[in-house]
């Protein structure tokens, strides 16, 4: 049994993450800035200071964790208002991330999982599935931002002997999912025609369960000690197939038109929506063989059981 603290505990990713440690029969604490990460037997700590200023100071003096898991994140947004979007994410992704490492180590944590993305590598695969070996090339300031976390995190593994596992994945998604995935749910719970008939290119995905059980491995397993690995679902859908899945799912028939991918493309182009139809229509598949090779881990659950568990709780809110 392991010692585990998990920042960003009361969002998607970090809800399911501490319920499979705690079946497990991990130690958890959840740090949180407000909310709560709803799981029973889960020592909760709340620190509400931005960018984590002063978390060394706070730190509760019986918390010695053996490994810190670091979701917490100034996240992908369509539509950033902060004034230097690159700063604001680089306050929060690097700085804060490196103060997070940095008091953890102080109070004993051996170990770091850092929760990256995939964006920190690339927007398309060009062509071949992407590889931790793959030249990271990000190209908003999101991805830049990870990219930065990653490097620095590197650096003080070198410096102070933290060891640092890096995890990348493509797409969550799983009840309580947001931003993009929401929107196509209720566009098909409504009924709305969407112009994605003709899609092919695939997209990588990872079901929070899947994501979460992962993250397990990174934290126990003494062979995933300072590597990158990229986490995927075992199958890659095209949006169209997603979309025809959800529907099915959701029990509402899926209106698909059947524009071709370069005319969306343009037309995103039109109305400033250039980089969301690049992503729907360009492919961005993850190779994520090393984690299978070097951890022996596969995901728990398939993609169907991951779209139905989403759909079951849209369909339970509306």
């Amino acid at each position: 049994m392991s010692s585990v603290l998990v920042t960003g505990a009361s969002g998607l990713v970090g809800r399911a993450l501490c319920a499979t440690l705690a079946r497990h029969d991990h130690d958890v604490t959840a740090l949180v800035r407000r909310g709560n990460a709803s799981v029973a037997t889960v020592r909760e700590w709340h620190h509400e200071a931005a960018d984590f200023v002063g978390l060394h100071e706070a730190w509760p003096d019986d918390l010695t964790p053996d490994c810190v898991v670091h979701l917490a994140a100034r996240v992908h947004v369509m539509h950033d208002d902060a004034p230097d979007p690159l700063a604001a994410f680089h306050a929060t992704n690097v700085e804060g991330t490196l103060r997070v490492a940095r008091a953890a180590q102080a109070r004993g944590a051996r170990r770091i999982v850092f929760v990256s993305s995939i964006k920190a590598v690339a927007e398309v695969d060009g062509g071949l599935p992407l590889a931790e070996s793959v030249q990271p090339a990000p190209r908003d300031p999101y991805g830049l931002s990870k990219r930065a976390a990653e490097e620095a995190l590197w650096c003080l593994g070198e410096e102070t002997g933290l060891e640092v596992v890096v995890v990348r994945p493509p797409l969550v998604y799983g009840p309580g999912v947001g931003a993009n995935f929401l929107q196509m749910m209720d566009a098909l719970w409504r009924g709305v025609p969407l112009p994605f008939g003709s899609v092919n290119a695939r997209r990588s995905l990872v079901y929070t369960e899947n994501l979460a059980d992962a993250l397990m491995h990174c934290v126990t397993d003494w062979r995933a000690a300072n590597t990158c690995f990229h986490v995927t679902d075992a199958e890659d859908l095209s949006v169209a197939q997603m979309l025809r899945r959800l529907g099915h799912h959701l029990s509402k028939p899926v209106r698909l038109i059947p524009v071709p991918p370069g005319l969306l493309r343009a037309a995103g182009a039109l109305t400033g929506r250039a980089a969301q139809m690049e992503r729907l229509t360009s492919s961005l598949q993850v190779d994520a063989s090393l984690i299978h090779e070097r951890l022996g881990w596969r995901p728990p659950f398939a993609v169907e059981a991951g779209l139905e568990a989403t759909a079951r709780w849209y369909c339970a809110t509306h």
